[in-house]
C-alpha cells in the first residue's frame, strides 16, 4: 500500500513539474513595448551583478536583496522565474516571480527598472507576462509587497488591477517601512486580457 502511495505521489509531482517547466519556459526574444525594441530572457547568474545595481539605482545605494538571495532564487528553476529586459545589451529591468500550486498564488518578489527608463512600460509588461503565466497555470490570484511610500508603484499595480489587501507593519529589512500586500485575482486562461 505505501509503495503504491509513493509512486502515485511522485507521479503526482512529477507531472505537477513538467506542467510547471512547460508554462515558466521562455525562449529569449526581442519584444516592442511602445514601439521600442527590447531583448526578453530568463535572468542567469551571470546577471546577478547588474541585478544588484539596479537595486542600488532604484534603492538610493541600498539593496535589498543580496547576491546569495538572487542566486538561491535562480537555483529553483522549477517553480520561480526570473527575467531581465535589455537594449543594446544594457540590463535595464528584471522581474521575479514565485509559483505556489498548493496556494494557487504566483508571488511577484522582485521588480525593478532603472531610473531612466522607468515610465515607458517595462514594469507593466513585465508584470503582465507573470499574470499570464500564472493563469496559464491555472492559479487564482497573483500577489505583491510594496512599499507604503511608494504611490508610483502602487497606481502601477492598481492600473494592471491589483487591489490592496492589507498592510503588513515594519515589513521592510533596515528601515521596518511598512508594505501594502496587493493582489489581483485571475481566472481562466482564456479571459485572459494582459
Amino acid at each position: 500500500m505505501l509503495k503504491k502511495f509513493k509512486n502515485w505521489y511522485r507521479q503526482l509531482f512529477q507531472i505537477q513539474d513538467t506542467k510547471f517547466q512547460d508554462v515558466l519556459d521562455i525562449k529569449n526574444h526581442e519584444v516592442h513595448i511602445q514601439d521600442v525594441a527590447y531583448f526578453l530572457a530568463k535572468a542567469q547568474f551571470t546577471d546577478i551583478p547588474e541585478m544588484l545595481g539596479i537595486e542600488r539605482a532604484v534603492y538610493g545605494g541600498k539593496t535589498p536583496w543580496d547576491s546569495a538571495a538572487f542566486a538561491s532564487e535562480l537555483r529553483h528553476g522549477t517553480d520561480r522565474l526570473y527575467l531581465v529586459l535589455r537594449r543594446h545589451d544594457r540590463l535595464l529591468a528584471f522581474i521575479g516571480c514565485t509559483f505556489d500550486d498548493a496556494k494557487g498564488d504566483a508571488h511577484i518578489t522582485n521588480i525593478a527598472v532603472v531610473p531612466d527608463y522607468q515610465n515607458r512600460g517595462l514594469g507593466h509588461f513585465l508584470i503582465a507576462v507573470m499574470i499570464k503565466k500564472a493563469r496559464h497555470l491555472e492559479l487564482k490570484q497573483v500577489s505583491l509587497e510594496v512599499r507604503l511610500s511608494n504611490v508610483r508603484a502602487q497606481a502601477l499595480y492598481q492600473d494592471l488591477g491589483f487591489e490592496k489587501a492589507g498592510i503588513k507593519k515594519g515589513y521592510y529589512f533596515g528601515d521596518h517601512e511598512d508594505a501594502v500586500d496587493m493582489v489581483i485575482t485571475i481566472g481562466d486562461p482564456e479571459d485572459a486580457e494582459v
